[in-house]
């Protein structure tokens, strides 16, 4: 590991959503914190700080990850991907997001991003969930607003509809 620089920091190299990026993280520094603060990403949201409500979740080299229990230092040289990386680099939203939106997945939208990632990392595993496995694998997300239906319904859609 590098060796801390004047201010106590370490250098922080990663992956981020398919582009290189660096910056500096204090060794007790949440990745979350890191991407918000330092990089600038608007999606990795924390909700609770102890890894229960989900909305931190990102991809670290492809497995779910909660974003508020990983210090910054621990995601360096590793690829990852938040909720910025499944729209289009022209901004058209993915087709997962766009069932969300058409089956009303998401109302205050705080925790969509951190679900999204959740879902994307989980449909790689299981192409095609029933209603039951998916109300499982939604049980480590908070949401308040929702009632999960329709973030049940837009999955469901996406599997059936997808090429």
């Amino acid at each position: 590991m590098p060796r801390l620089n004047r201010e106590g920091r370490y250098p922080v190299n990663l992956e981020l959503n398919g582009q290189q990026v660096s910056g500096h993280a204090e060794p007790r520094m949440l990745l979350s914190d890191f991407l918000t603060h330092e990089i600038g990403i608007t999606s990795c949201h924390v909700g609770c700080e102890h890894g229960v409500c989900g909305a931190c979740t990102v991809l670290i080299d492809g497995k779910v990850n909660r974003g508020c229990l990983t210090f910054a230092v621990q995601a360096d040289g590793c690829s990852v991907e938040t909720a910025e990386s499944l729209a289009s680099d022209e901004g058209e939203l993915s087709d997962l997001q766009k069932a969300f939106k058409k089956h009303h997945g998401l109302q205050c939208g705080y925790c969509t991003p951190g679900i999204l990632m959740s879902i994307t990392a989980y449909l790689k595993e299981n192409p095609k969930p029933t209603e039951e496995e998916l109300r499982d694998m939604l049980s480590g997300h908070l949401c308040r607003c929702t009632g999960y239906v329709g973030m049940v319904r837009a999955v469901l859609d996406y599997c059936e509809n997808r090429g």
